[in-house]
């Protein structure tokens, strides 16, 4: 196991392992009875659902946090993914007919999604959400959320930006209908003070986005800077400034190699990093950890993965941990 996630490893299962300690063998005064929460057998099976299409490399991240936290701690990890809400909806109605004993859904559409989490938790199955949808989480009964603040992370990006020079920026939205992504924009508006354009385009279609992107830039020459909110996106928007002829700035949220390599080149300004595998690890360590004791984590507040930025000043000790697959 890398450093990093042994370390990570010990700091969160720390609590755990002094649970089992005082409760296996132990001297308490009930004969040694199990956790406050009814204990563990050791087979405790957790499912992910997220929102992630095919191929997408930052859910690849969420992926192996979720699997590498189900391998340090004995948790068995099934990871499902779909991009349309009422099919994600159905995988989590599936996990509950399954009787898993622990649900991590992203929530980018809650509203789909409200009626399949409350169902779960109505039928006593802890759940935590990730990623997007966290203003939503208590409200659905789940036990805690793991992910950014959106707006915090758009306002971070926008004083970047402005730092950068930019005066007009066009924000490029590739989900249609995911909150958190508006969330990004407006707060980008925020902290640049000064005017952030949405434009839509679709994840699945990387061609088509390029062309939106280029004809953006080709109509309208002041833009100076480009916010993208994927990595892959963030690719094929420095294509389109090279096709448009245009000096605009490329930004955007999440890391792959391409970008790490995009912010080394200097193609790509920066990148606001959420540390999606900590979005994969830290909930099945949060549930393993009500499994055992009944403990929650945050308070009824989110925990925080980000907004960290990635530029030229620290890009080469990233992608040396992007190489592994956990960034």
């Amino acid at each position: 196991m890398p450093a990093p996630r042994r370390l990570l490893a010990f700091a969160l299962a720390a609590p755990l392992l002094l649970a089992s300690c005082t409760t296996d063998g132990g001297d308490s005064d009930d004969g040694g009875s199990a956790n406050a929460g009814g204990g563990s057998d050791g087979d405790l099976s957790v499912t992910v659902i997220t929102h992630g299409s095919a191929g997408d490399a930052f859910w690849d991240v969420v992926q192996n946090g979720a699997e590498a936290a189900g391998e340090d701690l004995g948790v068995d990890v099934d990871y499902q993914s779909d991009g349309d809400p009422q099919r994600q909806a159905q995988l989590i109605d599936a996990a509950v007919n399954q009787g898993v004993d622990g649900i991590v859904v992203s929530m980018a559409n809650p509203d789909a999604l409200q009626e399949s989490v409350e169902s779960a938790v109505a039928a006593g199955i802890p759940v935590v959400t990730i990623n997007s949808g966290g203003d939503r989480s208590t409200e659905f009964g789940a036990i805690g959320h793991v992910g950014q603040d959106e707006t915090i992370a758009g306002e971070g990006a926008g004083r970047e930006l402005a730092a950068e020079g930019a005066s007009n920026v066009l924000c490029v939205i590739h989900e249609a209908g995911n909150i958190g992504h508006e969330q990004r924009c407006a707060g980008a508006a925020t902290g640049l003070g000064a005017t952030v354009t949405p434009v839509q385009v679709d994840i699945n279609d990387l061609t088509g986005a390029q062309s939106t992107i280029t004809s953006q830039l080709q109509s309208d020459p002041t833009i100076d800077a480009v916010l993208a909110l994927n990595s892959a996106v963030a690719a094929v928007a420095v294509e389109s400034a090279a096709d448009a002829g245009s000096d605009a700035s490329i930004a955007t949220f999440d890391l792959n190699q391409d970008v790490i390599g995009g912010i080394q080149d200097g193609s790509i300004a920066f990148a606001v990093d959420q540390q999606q595998y900590e979005q994969g690890y830290l909930p099945v360590v949060m549930l393993k950890l009500y499994a055992e004791n009944l403990n929650t984590v945050g308070g009824g507040q989110p925990v925080l993965t980000g907004p960290g930025i990635v530029d030229a000043t620290n890009v080469d000790e990233i992608a040396d941990l992007a190489s592994a697959g956990t960034r």
